[in-house]
């Protein structure tokens, strides 16, 4: 069976531990295999393997591919090949980039990648740097600025705005170019750079931000992280004003390999052309003058997936597609989340613009937390609101999520961590949201009758529990200390009261949802 048809099976595909679809990006640097499941608007990665060929180390000097690289890369393809047939996975792209396009045995080598069953689409430049810029917009929906995807043979640049992306500028200032570069001028790297950007007319300042994709400025991404001690450790998403990320890049410049290979997270590779790269940052800061510098861990491989999706699915929202996957492969379903946050509105509601996504998202994982362990539900579900890669959040959404998953377990001293990404206004909204799902959750075992019998409100300064006369034995004591402490946090009085049943309970009503 041929690598790359169309997969006929889709049971599964909701599910995030359920492999799907594949991507296989042979670049000048590494040759990676990304296999995802779960949501396709907010894909899980289930496996990220890479080899680091270099394929593109020697096209410099000889025109070519080294024999050597191409053995490495064929090695690699020839696993990934095997591995795709024994997980079963038929939908598989392909994308081959500067090394095999600009290599005169690259067409050679392209054919024994699909006399293993893979079908290639070789890349121009341009589209490399556009489906890069798409996939930027998949990750940043309202994303306005230039992206700057380098790699190690290219770097592409595409101004992106009103959702889709201008036509991409590419350049050979990929991290081995760099390299080479900086061999044959020693010193002079700044300039040569300017030079380039300046002939290919890529020197204009842009009206946005700049996204960052590629390796290298994700590497340099953790080390700004390590540098400033940032409470999150995902490099995704990490936003830096343009003068702060430009100190940050002159610092790097002027380090030495040898002290950034001792950082934990950042690999031989890396190192070694993180303090050249700073130099391109540099002087993309200076020319472009952005608002802010935005590293994406969302480039190619992604811009692939979301160009594939129809336009319903593109509109979707990030977050809620990526956390209620999640949520629901953990037993918290949307449908059960939905509800409740439905049902803790009125006295938790969502202050700001954009807020109530986040209030969906912190009762999803609240929810999902309490599924687990008792002794592991607040750490466990803390590190799922800082540290999981979610797409399309700020820091303080995250903080938030956080101090809602904390206060759902009655927890409302807020651990550091925390308190550094949020003010103190948008925390305590925070934790009236965790309140108010712990009291939902609890006064009747997230059965749907208790949300349909119970509602939670305010009126004249109290917040009152109504109950139907049918379910008034809900009301016991833990929910009394649950409904203070939600009241008391809130600035209210407390209150219960019960109201006639508005319709007679059937056998069917009576089953539980769980």
């Amino acid at each position: 069976m041929a690598i790359g048809g169309r997969r006929r099976d889709r049971d599964g595909l909701f599910m995030g531990n359920v492999p799907h679809r594949a991507i296989i990006d042979v670049g000048s640097n590494t040759v990676r295999l990304v296999v995802y499941g779960g949501s396709p608007r907010a894909p899980t990665v289930l496996l990220n393997e890479k080899v680091a060929a270099r394929l593109g180390r020697d096209i410099t000097t000889t025109g070519a591919l080294a024999e050597e690289a191409i053995d490495l890369a064929m090695r690699g393809l020839e696993r990934y090949a095997l591995l795709l047939r024994d997980l079963d996975i038929q939908e598989v792209d392909m994308v081959a980039t500067a090394a095999a396009r600009d290599a005169s045995n690259g067409p050679e080598f392209l054919r024994k990648v699909e006399a293993l069953g893979f079908s290639p689409h070789l890349l121009s430049g341009e589209e490399e740097g556009n489906i890069s810029a798409w996939g930027v917009l998949g990750a940043f929906p309202k994303a306005r600025g230039v992206v700057a995807d380098l790699g190690g043979g290219s770097l592409e640049l595409v101004h992106i705005g009103d959702g889709s992306p201008d036509t991409a500028i590419s350049l050979p200032l990929g991290t081995l170019r760099l390299t080479e570069l900086d061999e044959a001028s020693p010193g002079k790297l700044h300039k040569v750079i300017q030079s380039r950007l300046k002939d290919a007319k890529a020197h204009r300042s842009i009206d946005g931000d700049l996204y960052l994709v590629g390796g290298t400025w994700r590497a340099m991404a953790v080390y700004a992280i390590e540098k400033l001690g940032f409470p999150l450790t995902d490099p995704h998403g990490l936003s830096l004003p343009a003068e702060e990320a430009l100190a940050m890049a002159k610092e790097l410049a002027e380090s030495d390999p040898e002290d950034l290979r001792s950082m934990e997270r950042i690999s031989t590779m890396r190192s070694d052309t993180m303090p050249l790269a700073a130099v391109l940052l540099q002087v993309l800061i200076k020319k472009l003058r952005p608002d802010r510098v935005i590293a994406s861990s969302w480039g190619i491989r992604e811009g692939v997936l979301y160009q594939s999706l129809a336009p319903h699915a593109r509109a979707q929202d990030p977050l809620i597609a990526g956390v209620s996957t999640f949520a629901a492969s953990r037993g918290a379903s949307p449908t059960m989340a939905t509800r409740i946050a439905s049902w803790t509105v009125d006295a938790a509601p969502a202050h700001g613009r954009g807020t109530e996504r986040i209030r969906l998202a912190a009762t999803m994982l609240s929810l999902a937390a309490m599924q687990i362990e008792p002794n592991l539900r607040l750490r466990v579900g803390i590190e799922w609101a800082l540290h999981k890669r979610w797409i399309a959040i700020e820091p303080e959404g995250r903080a938030m999520i956080a101090a809602a998953i904390c206060a759902n377990r009655n927890h409302c001293d807020l651990p550091d961590e925390v308190k550094q990404l949020a003010s103190k206004k948008s925390l305590d909204q925070a934790i009236g949201w965790g309140l108010a799902v712990r009291l939902c959750r609890r006064i009747g075992g997230k059965s749907r009758q208790s949300l349909q019998r119970t509602r939670l409100l305010v009126e004249d300064k109290q917040l009152v529990l109504s109950l139907d006369e049918s379910h008034a034995a809900l009301f016991g004591i833990p929910n009394e200390k649950d409904l203070n402490l939600l009241a008391d946090w809130l600035g209210l009085e407390p209150a219960m009261r019960v109201e006639a049943s508005p319709w007679v309970e059937s056998p069917a009503d009576a089953v539980a949802e769980g």
